[in-house]
């Protein structure tokens, strides 16, 4: 046995993909979704500044 044979073969290159041309469909679709990542963004900070919606849970009252 040669050193060649056993073992993972390795797979074939797949081919580039060409780059295809964007229409200006698909230039204001990439900037609206940026957009949305940036006030995504902006509302998670603004979430972390802040402290737990929720209370305490489940309130005991004391009685027994």
């Amino acid at each position: 046995m040669t050193g060649r044979e056993g073992g993972k073969k390795k797979p074939l290159k797949a081919p580039k993909k060409d780059s295809k041309e964007l229409d200006d469909d698909d230039m204001a679709f990439k900037q609206k979704q940026k957009e949305q990542q940036k006030l995504l963004e902006a509302a998670k900070q603004n979430a972390a500044k802040k402290g737990p919606l929720v209370g305490g849970g489940i309130k005991k009252s004391g009685k027994k």
